[in-house]
């Protein structure tokens, strides 16, 4: 989340879903890099947030604020409670690290296919590392549902 890259990438796999829907689907792996500080606690306050059903509208909180307000646990807290999650609960599960685990069996399994940077994103299997244009995708894409 915490990748200027991804926040980037990020309209190009709105589109593709858009432009693909009902023939593909978005699983989203969290791959957070050592260098970005909060990335790996805000990649928890999303699992956090999914707990209670919000999980996309988290993760597009995350990207908003991504370059203007800056990440910490406090603001983590606060757009949770801007969403209208249960600010107890939410709370609870990031200051105990409830998903801390689920997080990096997440980085492990994308190491283990190849991913050495973000954004990554598979198609049918094959690894596509950056954020590469739409065309990019759409051609893959295609080749695959002909």
């Amino acid at each position: 989340f915490e990748c200027p890259f991804c926040g980037r990438h990020l309209p190009t796999l709105n589109k593709i879903i858009s432009d693909y829907k009902g023939k593909v689907r978005l699983v989203y792996k969290h791959f957070p890099l050592d260098f970005h500080q909060n990335a790996q606690k805000a990649a928890e306050a999303s699992e956090c947030a999914d707990e209670q059903g919000k999980f996309w509208e988290y993760h597009d909180k995350l990207f908003e604020n991504l370059a203007t307000s800056g990440y910490s646990l406090a603001n983590f807290k606060q757009w949770a409670k801007d969403l209208g999650l249960n600010s107890g609960k939410f709370n609870d599960c990031l200051d105990s690290g409830k998903f801390a685990q689920k997080v990096k069996d997440d980085f492990q399994e994308g190491t283990a296919k190849g991913v050495d940077g973000t954004p990554a994103t598979f198609v049918n299997g094959q690894l596509i590392s950056g954020a590469l244009p739409y065309d990019s995708f759409k051609q893959i894409i295609d080749s695959i549902l002909e």
